[in-house]
């Protein structure tokens, strides 16, 4: 199934900066880049359980320069999340101008670049930029899907069942 690359990003940014100020995706960073594109699309991505995994899943290695609008942009984000320290990665949407939005402690947009200075939780280093991976990639086999279950509530739940948490 294809879908129009554009259309999709735009959706997914209109979503993602709807949310600007939430705290329901704090250590949520994956489900909130999936969530903006998928529910503002109708439609389901299969990337990785974590940013990191995704990230590598995907190349984000292989484009370090700006990115352009509607990229994933992926960072290393290593700490201790259940029990388990390791890189669980972090990840945004781009909206273009260098801009990310992302959920952090809260949703919140920041120049690309500027999201290695942010103080990282305690325990946790501070982000490392990997590169960023475009729209048309994370899109490559996804299946269209209504949504009917709360974002947010989704995610937390989802993070449960795969990391126990």
């Amino acid at each position: 199934m294809s879908f129009d690359v554009e259309t999709c990003g735009a959706n997914a940014a209109a979503w993602a900066l709807g949310h600007t100020g939430s705290t329901a995706y704090a250590t949520r960073c994956l489900a909130f880049v999936e969530d903006a594109i998928e529910r503002s699309n109708d439609l389901e991505v299969f990337g990785g359980d974590n940013a990191a995994e995704s990230a590598q899943l995907y190349g984000a290695s292989l484009n370090t320069g700006a990115p352009p609008a509607y990229a994933l942009a992926f960072y290393e984000g290593v700490g201790e999340l259940f029990g388990d320290r390791r890189d669980w990665g972090h990840v945004g949407l781009t909206l273009g101008n260098h801009r990310v939005v992302h959920a952090w402690d809260r949703v919140r947009v920041d120049e690309y670049r500027e999201l290695e200075a942010l103080p990282p939780a305690p325990g946790w280093e501070p982000l490392r930029w990997v590169g960023w991976v475009p729209l048309v990639r994370v899109l490559e086999g996804a299946q269209s899907r209504v949504w009917d279950e709360d974002p947010a509530t989704a995610a937390l739940r989802m993070q449960a069942d795969r990391f126990g948490g």
